[in-house]
């Protein structure tokens, strides 16, 4: 089996007529993360969005080793169900349960996801996240909408991934305290 990994390699992102970055190469092996910083609107999660292979890059490449999951604004729960049951959904698929007691969403389970706050929802996307047992996790704002407890929770979750192998990579204006991480600023490849 090939080990986890993520490339891109002088890949660039263009939004319209607008070229966001170019020239813009990553590497990453199992156990590392990297946080993705910028100002809104430069094109972090269009990165997001190319690396998880939903959308071609302008120009460059990029190679996966390794199953993708995604956690952005859209947490692929159907609103209209209970959260208990939108989660059984992913589980069935998944074959693995996420620890909602953990991520404080147990006692939510008959609560329709339409009315799951932002961070309830942010909580329950991290669920799924966690159930499909991706190899490469890639989190676009994942901290948005959460208190202070969910973010440390957030931050131990990926660590956690980091450390069993998995690879993180994680879009966001805020901190995100995870200690071995690189950084990188698409300020340096915005035209």
């Amino acid at each position: 089996m090939e080990p986890f990994r993520l490339a891109a390699r002088d890949i660039a992102c263009r939004r319209g007529d607008r070229l966001l970055f170019a020239r813009l190469s990553l590497a990453l092996e199992a156990g590392q993360a990297l946080q993705v910083s910028g100002a809104n609107g430069i094109g972090k999660s269009s990165l997001i969005r190319i690396l998880a292979g939903l959308a071609r890059p302008f120009d460059g490449t990029v190679e996966r080793a390794g199953t993708i999951g995604l956690l952005d604004e859209r947490p692929a729960l159907d609103n209209d169900q209970p959260l208990g049951k939108a989660l059984s959904f992913w589980t069935a698929l998944d074959r693995e349960a996420a620890p909602l007691e953990q991520l404080g969403i147990a006692s939510l389970l008959d609560v329709p996801v339409r009315y799951l706050s932002t961070g309830q929802r942010k909580r329950a996307a991290l669920a799924r996240l966690i159930g499909q047992q991706a190899d490469i996790w890639l989190l676009d704002e994942p901290l948005n909408g959460l208190d202070v407890d969910a973010v440390k929770l957030c931050e131990e979750l990926v660590a956690q991934h980091c450390a069993g192998g998995g690879i993180a990579v994680i879009a966001s204006h805020q901190r995100f305290d995870l200690p071995g991480m690189s950084t990188l600023s698409l300020a340096e490849y915005a035209l």
